[in-house]
This record gives structure tokens, C-alpha cells and sequence, in this order.
């Protein structure tokens, strides 16, 4: 049995970029979707920039499981 490590590396660091990468776009549309004005209310930029960050993490999530099924 031979091992390549280097792939094995690739893996490991593409795997761990896009776990980081995921979170940190996840947290933003929490922070963005909790960000509130003196009123109370979140302001518009805020909740669309909250939507898009979940937007963004669904539509990966969806190419994962696409890959993963193809």
C-alpha cells in the first residue's frame, strides 16, 4: 500500500480552507442578521447582507452534496 502525501495534504488543506471559509461566511449573516439600530430594528444593508451570506453557504453546501452524489 503506497500513500500519497501530497494529495493527501491537498485534501487536508482545500478541506480545512473551505471549513474556515464556510464558518467565517456563516458568522458574518449572524452578525449581520443581529446587527441592530438604535430603533431596534436591523437595517437594510444588514438583513441583505445577512441573506446573501446564508445564500452563499446553502448554494455550498448544495455543490458539496452535488459532488459527492455526481
Amino acid at each position: 500500500m503506497n500513500i500519497d502525501w501530497a494529495a493527501l495534504g491537498q485534501v487536508f488543506g482545500v478541506s480545512l480552507l473551505a471549513t474556515v471559509a464556510l464558518v467565517g461566511v456563516f458568522t458574518l449573516g449572524i452578525v449581520g442578521g443581529s446587527a441592530r439600530k438604535a430603533d431596534g430594528g436591523v437595517s437594510a444593508p444588514a438583513r441583505v447582507g445577512a441573506y446573501a451570506a446564508y445564500a452563499l453557504c446553502a448554494a455550498a453546501v448544495a455543490y458539496g452534496i452535488y459532488i459527492i452524489a455526481a
